[in-house]
């Protein structure tokens, strides 16, 4: 398995894929991916403006048109509302989402509040996708998925494991930190994930979906130059590009997990990471996240939190 690259994906015309994040870095890549193979990619950015920059990007390079289509819409997930907003728009123009990857994020920022009030980190990177993925279940519920199941992919990170959950606090009110702040809000995707696989696993005549976790490794993309740019701080700008150009492989590899998550077949509640040097680099492995993420106590006391905040909830 360490072996696969993208090429391996099936053909995947007449399937609808929904990504986050999909103008830059692992989404760009993962967008491209998905429509070289037939898909219809829906790209879902919170600037329509650079969304269509980097679909144009797409299609010069693909000659002038990629095989499937690439249809770009706003969507902010700093914001309840344009989460809501774009998956009204899809429920207009689609019958079904194949796939919904669950992508774009922050990183070890400022502390900020998201338009309704929630820490960035943790509003933008678990509660704004876990409403796309509850406002979006009927489309992956009617959709044949792959292999015969919808797919949800929740990208997380190898921060995952500086996490901890404080249900006191989750948004940070009391006392700050960037990193900490950013570990808990990768945990709280992979509570998320498996989580609503359990959910699944044990909805009775439940719908045909698949929930997958994965984490790209150590991938140079801008999301660490944004977070250099963040500090206000030369020299972590410095560090970070050195960083990068040392240790980072290029996103057409980090994005791997994801696509395999997507399109490979592989259990629901699976954490797909690379195979390389610390599941840091190289191709995709099925391996295991820490043991925080498989608190189930945790999970449902987050889902409970996430249902009420967002006012979102799921037929599982």
């Amino acid at each position: 398995m360490t072996g696969w690259t993208a090429d391996e994906m099936p053909r995947l015309g007449g399937k609808t894929v929904v990504v986050t994040g999909a103008n830059s870095g692992l989404g760009f890549e993962g967008t491209r991916a998905f429509a070289a193979k037939g898909a219809t990619v829906v790209m879902a950015c919170r600037s329509v403006e650079r969304g269509e920059d980097a679909a144009t990007e797409i299609r010069a390079d693909a000659g002038g048109e990629v095989d499937g289509e690439l249809d770009v819409r706003e969507c902010d997930l700093a914001s309840l509302d344009s989460v809501a907003s774009f998956a009204d728009g899809l429920a207009a123009d689609y019958d079904a989402v194949d796939v919904c990857c669950n992508n774009a994020g922050v990183m070890a920022i400022p502390r900020s509040e998201t338009e309704d009030g929630f820490e960035t980190q943790f509003g933008v990177n678990h509660l704004g996708h876990f409403a796309l993925t509850g406002r979006l279940f009927p489309l992956l519920d009617a959709a044949e998925g792959i292999g015969g199941n919808a797919r949800v992919v929740t990208q997380s990170s190898g921060a995952h494991e500086q996490g901890e959950m404080d249900f006191s606090d989750l948004n940070w009110e009391r006392s700050y930190g960037k990193w900490r702040a950013y570990g808990r809000s990768k945990l709280s995707n992979l509570l998320f994930a498996y989580e609503l696989q359990r959910r699944l696993d044990v909805s009775d005549d439940g719908p045909e979906v698949r929930s997958v976790a994965c984490h790209p490794g150590y991938t140079d993309t801008n999301l660490q130059m944004r977070t250099a740019a963040e500090s206000g701080n030369p020299l972590m700008k410095v560090g970070m590009k050195a960083a990068n150009a040392v240790l980072g492989q290029d996103p057409e590899i980090g994005v791997e997990p994801m696509l395999y998550a997507a399109t490979a077949d592989v259990d629901g509640g699976a954490y797909v990471e690379p195979g390389g040097l610390m599941n840091m680099r190289g191709h995709p492995t099925v391996g295991r996240s820490n043991d925080a993420s498989y608190d189930r106590d945790d999970a449902r006391r987050l889902w409970e939190y996430s249902t009420e905040a967002t006012d979102v909830g799921f037929p599982v």
